[in-house]
């Protein structure tokens, strides 16, 4: 009976982390869907890619009226949105991908609705913050840890013409962060695990995403030009450091105490 009740308790964590973590995730599904919409359905008269930034910008003027997103987190959203969009000129500029349908809102081919791609990566974050109650445990210090985002995202343009880093910043991420955890709580009950990990799962799920974008036409890569085919596997590296930098952003943000310099074991009620 014990045995039962306990198996309970755990569906029951689990059904209140999914249903926090879906809310947290409101703006990217939105996109999604309007990617699907705008896919099967001709707007007359607008361009899709248009179609898609207005709709995004009109999603987040109703989560600020309605209270789902504070300025804060709103200010967050346009820094992500703009890292995003340099990031996004570059890497057309360079041939990494394209957008090949015609847009009157476009920057050097890079149509605007780009930046919340990255922006609902922030998105996120800020509210997945919110809703668990993150804490982060055996943090580095920001400063450090800000620096180091810092040569992750410059890495992203400067690989085009030096050695790219990219495996030995993953290299130095376990002494950077061997001790580091992030810990949520979910209802009444405290969770952890370690942050590379949450770093890692993250990036693979929007590796997952980015495949169900490149379906339905938010972009393509060269080798999807003929036919759409899976994402490299490859890019699951890129997104985990991109998280990286994400989280990096939305950790030195966070205007309350969120780091602590160690966890009694005790204090916690589950540990994952």
């Amino acid at each position: 009976m014990a045995t039962k009740i306990k198996k309970l308790s755990y569906i029951k964590l689990l059904m209140e982390f999914t249903l926090q973590e879906a809310l947290s995730c409101l703006f990217p599904v939105l996109i999604f869907c309007t990617l699907a919409f705008s896919k099967v359905i001709s707007i007359p008269h607008l361009p899709r890619y248009d179609f898609i930034f207005i709709v995004c910008v009109l999603i987040q003027i109703i989560f600020i009226l309605t209270k789902y997103e504070t300025k804060h987190e709103f200010l967050m959203i346009c820094i992500f949105h703009l890292i995003g969009l340099c990031l996004e000129i570059f890497k057309v500029r360079m041939g990494s991908w394209s957008y090949p349908e015609h847009s009157y809102l476009k920057i050097m081919e890079v149509p605007l609705y780009s930046g919340f791609m990255y922006a609902s990566v922030g998105s996120y974050l800020c509210q997945a913050w919110k809703r668990l109650s993150v804490q982060l445990l055996n943090y580095p210090n920001p400063i450090m840890v800000l620096l180091f985002g810092g040569i992750i995202y410059l890495n992203f343009f400067t690989h085009h013409y030096f050695y790219d880093l990219r495996w030995i910043l993953i290299l130095m991420l376990p002494f950077i962060f061997f001790t580091s955890t992030v810990q949520f709580k979910i209802n009444s009950t405290i969770l952890r695990m370690p942050l590379i990990l949450s770093f890692f799962l993250i990036g693979l799920f929007i590796w997952i995403a980015e495949n169900i974008a490149t379906f339905f036409g938010a972009w393509k890569y060269p080798d999807q030009n003929a036919h759409w085919q899976i994402v490299h596997v490859g890019k699951i590296s890129s997104w985990f450091l991109l998280v990286i930098v994400s989280f990096i952003i939305v950790a030195f943000s966070q205007k309350k105490s969120i780091f602590r310099k160690s966890s009694n074991p005790s204090e916690i009620g589950k540990v994952v």
